[in-house]
């Protein structure tokens, strides 16, 4: 599938490979991005789209993305986030500190704390997720004329929790369903692991087992715990047994993080249709359609065209740093000297990151020598090569701040997860 931008840059729909290889060669278009490809019409044409959908899986490491239309699947992506800011602002700190001790004589200056002028600071760490989300939703609204945005905001619905009773739209699908939802908070409380064996019986499907009766104690939260389905088979059958007691009241918890009350709310300032779900909902339609767990599969359970042609393939994003501004490592070398932790600009015409194809392979530039021998490899971490010089590379594409690589998607559930009753 190739997007396609029509003369003033907006998008349209896009088209199959064949149709953008003869407009190339036609000079009826020109290439303007090569992952994923996009051309550029050169005449006028009807700017005829359709209705898209694109659903957005929110997450703290992973972003899943989803653009569909009834028919069809047209983009996928799962793009992993930074999580080494706080590491190196705790560097940071240690090398300021370290400076700053011998200036005795320095008084404190908290009032000019950023976080004490401004009332809608958000710590670097949650902030650049928040970029990082915001741009790649822009980035699928250039290549695609997206209509509507659903964004799945949180794992479960506390307020439903509280009032089962509450009515509207996503609560009139029946009675298993508002279990989902408390049966996701339960996962979640535990951290996804069997309170009997704690991972050691190997079972990776969890089942939430009431410790009172469901007649006497109910489905309340504080009533559930999370065991495998090894453990869960056993303690019915009688061969092990727990000392299990009901818990304490829950106290008010909200799952739902700042980064992605924060994403919600900006996206809803940018953007004109955005609309929001929870997990549970996710959760409950993915099984039922017999999907797989990933981020992108996710993401078209949000989009709510279940019965669309799935893409097939999706793209994979990392996002990495934009620039390296820790001058020296940390190590202290002998003499008092501590080593550059900057390289060049480019070595051997090259940079961190690039893109580049090594004897019929295309991986990442990931470490770079100033004799020109590079380390190649893939966004997964797979060595193309550890030491490749430099005049059997060819370069395809400089280094961007999300890197992106495409890969074959999974269509179908590995195993057979049996909905707990």
């Amino acid at each position: 599938m190739v997007y396609v931008l029509n003369m003033n840059g907006q998008p349209l729909m896009p088209c199959k490979e064949a149709k953008a290889r003869k407009l190339l060669k036609n000079h009826c278009a020109k290439p303007v991005k090569k992952e994923p490809f996009t051309i550029q019409l050169l005449f006028d044409c009807e700017n005829q789209v359709q209705n898209i959908t694109l659903g957005i899986d929110a997450g703290s490491k992973h972003i899943g993305l989803s653009a569909t239309t009834e028919q069809k699947e047209l983009y996928a992506a799962d793009v992993e986030l930074r999580n080494n800011v706080v590491e190196l602002l705790s560097t940071r700190k240690q090398y300021r500190r370290a400076r700053r001790s011998k200036l005795r004589y320095r008084a404190p200056r908290f009032y000019n704390r950023v976080h004490s002028k401004n009332k809608g600071w958000l710590a670097p760490s949650i902030e650049q997720k928040i970029s990082t989300h915001l741009r790649v939703v822009c980035d699928v609204y250039k290549i695609l004329p997206v209509s509507k945005i659903i964004v799945e905001t949180a794992s479960f619905d506390i307020q439903r929790i509280e009032n089962p009773d509450i009515s509207g739209k996503e609560y009139q699908q029946g009675s298993q369903l508002s279990f989902w939802n408390v049966r996701e908070y339960v996962l979640w409380k535990d951290n996804h692991e069997c309170q009997c064996c704690h991972g050691k019986s190997k079972d990776n499907i969890l089942n939430v087992h009431h410790i009172e009766s469901r007649k006497t104690g109910g489905d309340s939260p504080n009533n559930l715990i999370t065991l495998c389905r090894y453990c869960h088979d056993k303690y019915h059958k009688g061969k092990i047994e727990m000392d299990l007691k009901r818990r304490l009241s829950l106290r008010d918890a909200a799952f739902m993080g700042t980064m992605r009350w924060s994403f919600y709310h900006r996206l809803k300032e940018k953007f004109p249709d955005v609309s929001m779900t929870y997990g549970y909902i996710t959760k409950n339609t993915r099984i039922q359609y017999g999907l797989p767990k990933t981020h992108y599969t996710d993401a078209r359970c949000i989009s709510g065209n279940l019965l669309a042609e799935p893409l097939g393939y999706y793209f994979f994003q990392k996002k990495v740093r934009c620039h390296n501004r820790q001058i020296h490592k940390i190590n202290i070398q002998k003499g008092g000297k501590r080593k550059r932790n900057q390289a060049k600009y480019l070595v051997k015409g090259f940079r961190l990151f690039d893109k580049v194809r090594y004897k019929n392979q295309i991986g990442f530039v990931l470490g770079r020598r100033a004799s020109g021998y590079f380390d190649i490899r893939t966004l997964n971490g797979e060595v193309i090569h550890r030491s490749a010089l430099y005049k059997k590379l060819e370069l395809i594409d400089t280094r961007k701040a999300l890197l992106t690589e495409r890969r074959q998607a999974v269509l179908l559930m590995a195993l057979n997860v049996s909905i707990p009753a």
